[in-house]
Protein backbone atom coordinates (compact mmCIF):
# COMPACT_ATOMS: atom_id res chain seq x y z
CA UNK A 1 0.00 0.00 0.00
CA UNK A 2 1.12 3.38 -0.76
CA UNK A 3 2.31 5.63 1.96
CA UNK A 4 1.70 9.04 2.54
CA UNK A 5 4.47 11.73 3.49
CA UNK A 6 4.20 12.30 7.28
CA UNK A 7 2.86 15.66 7.53
CA UNK A 8 5.20 18.39 9.40
CA UNK A 9 4.99 18.61 12.59
CA UNK A 10 2.67 21.72 13.79
CA UNK A 11 4.49 24.57 14.95
CA UNK A 12 5.78 25.13 18.50
CA UNK A 13 5.61 20.68 18.31
CA UNK A 14 9.22 20.08 18.00
CA UNK A 15 12.12 20.85 20.71
CA UNK A 16 13.51 24.35 20.49
CA UNK A 17 17.29 22.96 19.37
CA UNK A 18 15.64 21.01 16.44
CA UNK A 19 13.43 24.37 15.36
CA UNK A 20 16.64 26.11 15.63
CA UNK A 21 18.36 23.37 12.82
CA UNK A 22 15.47 23.63 10.54
CA UNK A 23 15.71 27.53 10.39
CA UNK A 24 19.07 27.20 9.75
CA UNK A 25 18.39 24.45 7.02
CA UNK A 26 15.67 26.75 5.58
CA UNK A 27 18.16 30.05 5.39
CA UNK A 28 20.90 27.73 3.82
CA UNK A 29 18.75 26.37 1.40
CA UNK A 30 17.82 30.21 0.31
CA UNK A 31 21.58 31.03 0.43
CA UNK A 32 21.92 28.30 -2.26
CA UNK A 33 19.07 28.69 -4.24
CA UNK A 34 20.14 33.13 -4.45
CA UNK A 35 24.06 31.25 -5.54
CA UNK A 36 22.50 29.45 -8.02
CA UNK A 37 20.05 31.87 -9.88
CA UNK A 38 16.71 30.26 -9.44
CA UNK A 39 14.92 32.68 -11.35
CA UNK A 40 11.69 30.83 -12.05
CA UNK A 41 9.68 31.46 -8.99
CA UNK A 42 8.62 34.51 -9.58
CA UNK A 43 6.45 33.45 -12.96
CA UNK A 44 4.35 30.46 -14.33
CA UNK A 45 5.31 28.11 -16.72
CA UNK A 46 4.97 29.16 -20.56
CA UNK A 47 2.82 27.10 -22.60
CA UNK A 48 4.12 23.78 -22.99
CA UNK A 49 5.66 22.60 -26.66
CA UNK A 50 3.15 19.93 -27.68
CA UNK A 51 5.17 18.68 -30.28
CA UNK A 52 4.76 14.57 -30.01
CA UNK A 53 2.60 14.92 -27.06
CA UNK A 54 -0.53 12.80 -27.50
CA UNK A 55 -2.95 14.18 -24.60
CA UNK A 56 -3.23 15.67 -21.39
CA UNK A 57 -0.55 14.00 -18.67
CA UNK A 58 -2.16 11.53 -16.24
CA UNK A 59 -0.35 11.62 -12.79
CA UNK A 60 -1.38 9.02 -10.31
CA UNK A 61 -0.74 8.33 -6.86
CA UNK A 62 -1.66 9.45 -3.08
CA UNK A 63 0.23 12.65 -3.28
CA UNK A 64 -1.17 13.87 -6.71
CA UNK A 65 -4.65 15.68 -5.21
CA UNK A 66 -2.35 17.94 -2.75
CA UNK A 67 -0.24 19.16 -5.81
CA UNK A 68 -1.19 21.94 -8.49
CA UNK A 69 -3.17 20.94 -10.99
CA UNK A 70 -5.71 22.19 -13.60
CA UNK A 71 -4.89 25.66 -14.27
CA UNK A 72 -2.64 26.34 -11.30
CA UNK A 73 1.13 26.97 -12.13
CA UNK A 74 3.21 23.53 -12.09
CA UNK A 75 -0.09 21.51 -13.00
CA UNK A 76 1.38 18.30 -14.73
CA UNK A 77 0.21 19.63 -18.02
CA UNK A 78 2.62 22.71 -17.80
CA UNK A 79 5.32 20.84 -17.44
CA UNK A 80 6.10 18.77 -20.77
CA UNK A 81 8.51 20.30 -22.88
CA UNK A 82 10.39 22.27 -19.64
CA UNK A 83 13.84 21.32 -19.27
CA UNK A 84 13.30 18.61 -16.56
CA UNK A 85 15.46 20.19 -13.88
CA UNK A 86 13.06 23.35 -14.59
CA UNK A 87 10.35 21.45 -14.24
CA UNK A 88 11.67 20.27 -10.65
CA UNK A 89 11.08 23.45 -9.70
CA UNK A 90 7.66 23.35 -10.16
CA UNK A 91 6.59 20.59 -8.23
CA UNK A 92 6.42 22.39 -4.55
CA UNK A 93 7.65 18.48 -2.52
CA UNK A 94 11.15 18.89 -4.08
CA UNK A 95 12.36 21.91 -3.14
CA UNK A 96 15.71 19.91 -1.79
CA UNK A 97 15.94 17.45 -4.48
CA UNK A 98 15.89 20.07 -6.73
CA UNK A 99 18.45 22.03 -4.70
CA UNK A 100 20.76 19.18 -4.58
CA UNK A 101 20.94 19.33 -8.47
CA UNK A 102 22.39 22.65 -8.46
CA UNK A 103 24.34 22.32 -6.05
CA UNK A 104 26.46 19.42 -7.78
CA UNK A 105 25.77 21.19 -11.17
CA UNK A 106 23.72 17.62 -12.66
CA UNK A 107 20.92 20.17 -14.47
CA UNK A 108 22.51 19.26 -17.93
CA UNK A 109 22.92 15.47 -17.02
CA UNK A 110 19.10 14.96 -16.23
CA UNK A 111 18.73 16.29 -20.35
CA UNK A 112 21.10 13.58 -21.62
CA UNK A 113 20.35 12.21 -25.29
CA UNK A 114 17.79 9.33 -24.81
CA UNK A 115 16.10 10.66 -21.79
CA UNK A 116 16.12 9.88 -17.90
CA UNK A 117 13.84 8.90 -15.90
CA UNK A 118 14.04 10.89 -12.31
CA UNK A 119 12.82 8.91 -8.86
CA UNK A 120 12.88 12.37 -6.89
CA UNK A 121 12.21 12.00 -2.99
CA UNK A 122 10.00 14.70 -1.43
CA UNK A 123 11.42 17.11 1.02
CA UNK A 124 9.66 14.63 3.92
CA UNK A 125 12.11 12.34 2.58
CA UNK A 126 14.83 13.83 3.28
CA UNK A 127 14.18 14.61 6.29
CA UNK A 128 13.04 11.69 7.63
CA UNK A 129 16.58 9.97 6.63
CA UNK A 130 19.28 13.10 7.39
CA UNK A 131 19.52 15.49 10.02
CA UNK A 132 19.60 19.49 9.12
CA UNK A 133 23.38 19.29 9.67
CA UNK A 134 24.23 16.38 7.50
CA UNK A 135 22.07 18.25 4.44
CA UNK A 136 23.12 21.42 4.88
CA UNK A 137 27.14 19.26 5.16
CA UNK A 138 25.99 17.80 1.59
CA UNK A 139 24.07 20.84 -0.19
CA UNK A 140 26.90 22.85 0.70
CA UNK A 141 30.39 21.30 0.63
CA UNK A 142 30.26 17.39 0.31
CA UNK A 143 28.97 17.77 -2.98
CA UNK A 144 30.20 14.67 -4.62
CA UNK A 145 28.71 12.29 -2.34
CA UNK A 146 25.37 14.30 -3.39
CA UNK A 147 26.19 13.65 -6.19
CA UNK A 148 26.49 10.14 -6.03
CA UNK A 149 23.66 10.25 -4.28
CA UNK A 150 21.23 11.77 -6.57
CA UNK A 151 22.72 9.02 -9.64
CA UNK A 152 20.81 6.50 -7.22
CA UNK A 153 17.27 8.01 -8.32
CA UNK A 154 18.73 8.47 -12.04
CA UNK A 155 17.53 5.91 -14.71
CA UNK A 156 18.51 6.17 -18.27
CA UNK A 157 15.62 6.32 -20.64
CA UNK A 158 12.39 8.08 -20.34
CA UNK A 159 9.98 5.06 -18.47
CA UNK A 160 6.52 5.02 -17.44
CA UNK A 161 6.05 3.62 -13.75
CA UNK A 162 4.16 1.05 -15.56
CA UNK A 163 7.49 0.38 -17.47
CA UNK A 164 9.40 0.15 -14.66
CA UNK A 165 7.49 -2.56 -12.90
CA UNK A 166 7.14 -4.52 -16.20
CA UNK A 167 11.18 -4.29 -17.08
CA UNK A 168 12.38 -4.31 -13.36
CA UNK A 169 15.18 -4.78 -12.05
CA UNK A 170 16.35 -1.62 -13.66
CA UNK A 171 20.00 0.32 -13.30
CA UNK A 172 20.58 3.41 -12.06
CA UNK A 173 23.46 5.49 -13.12
CA UNK A 174 25.24 4.71 -9.90
CA UNK A 175 25.17 1.25 -11.04
CA UNK A 176 22.87 0.16 -9.13
CA UNK A 177 20.30 -2.60 -9.54
CA UNK A 178 16.56 -1.69 -8.29
CA UNK A 179 13.98 -4.23 -7.72
CA UNK A 180 10.37 -2.40 -8.60
CA UNK A 181 7.28 -4.55 -8.20
CA UNK A 182 3.56 -2.84 -8.27
CA UNK A 183 1.80 -1.06 -5.76
CA UNK A 184 -1.89 -0.10 -6.25
CA UNK A 185 -1.33 2.29 -9.17
CA UNK A 186 2.36 3.08 -8.61
CA UNK A 187 5.28 1.24 -7.71
CA UNK A 188 7.74 -0.28 -5.06
CA UNK A 189 10.95 0.64 -5.18
CA UNK A 190 13.93 -1.56 -3.59
CA UNK A 191 10.87 -2.61 -1.37
CA UNK A 192 12.11 0.57 0.64
CA UNK A 193 10.29 3.08 -1.14
CA UNK A 194 6.63 3.83 -3.22
CA UNK A 195 5.89 6.20 -5.70
CA UNK A 196 2.73 9.09 -4.55
CA UNK A 197 3.02 11.13 -7.50
CA UNK A 198 4.04 9.10 -10.76
CA UNK A 199 4.19 9.94 -14.36
CA UNK A 200 5.23 13.92 -14.56
CA UNK A 201 6.69 14.59 -18.57
CA UNK A 202 9.10 17.05 -19.03
CA UNK A 203 10.83 17.20 -22.02
CA UNK A 204 12.96 13.88 -22.14
CA UNK A 205 12.48 12.49 -18.92
CA UNK A 206 9.60 10.73 -16.65
CA UNK A 207 9.57 12.19 -13.28
CA UNK A 208 8.12 10.23 -10.21
CA UNK A 209 7.89 11.81 -6.66
CA UNK A 210 8.73 8.91 -4.17
CA UNK A 211 8.11 9.03 -0.84
CA UNK A 212 11.85 7.45 0.48
CA UNK A 213 16.15 8.10 -0.27
CA UNK A 214 17.07 5.39 -2.00
CA UNK A 215 20.87 4.21 -2.07
CA UNK A 216 23.59 3.90 0.83
CA UNK A 217 23.99 6.75 3.16
CA UNK A 218 23.53 6.14 6.81
CA UNK A 219 20.33 7.32 8.04
CA UNK A 220 21.29 10.41 10.56
CA UNK A 221 18.09 12.03 11.01
CA UNK A 222 17.99 10.81 14.79
CA UNK A 223 21.01 12.40 15.59
CA UNK A 224 18.97 15.97 15.22
CA UNK A 225 16.73 14.55 18.45
CA UNK A 226 20.11 14.19 20.90
CA UNK A 227 21.77 18.08 19.20
CA UNK A 228 22.00 20.82 21.72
Amino acid sequence: MSQTPIPNPRPGSAPRATRRRRAMAGAALALLVAATGCTSSQESPAPADRTGDTGAVTVSGPLCDALPSGDEPGNPDSLVGRAPDEALTWIPVLTTFEAAVRATGMAEELSAPGGLTILAPTDDAFRAKFSTANIDNLLLKDTATLRGLLREHLVAGTHPVAELVATSPVTTLAGTDLAVTSAGSGARLADRAETVCADYRASGARIHVIDKVLGNLPDTAHEEDHSH
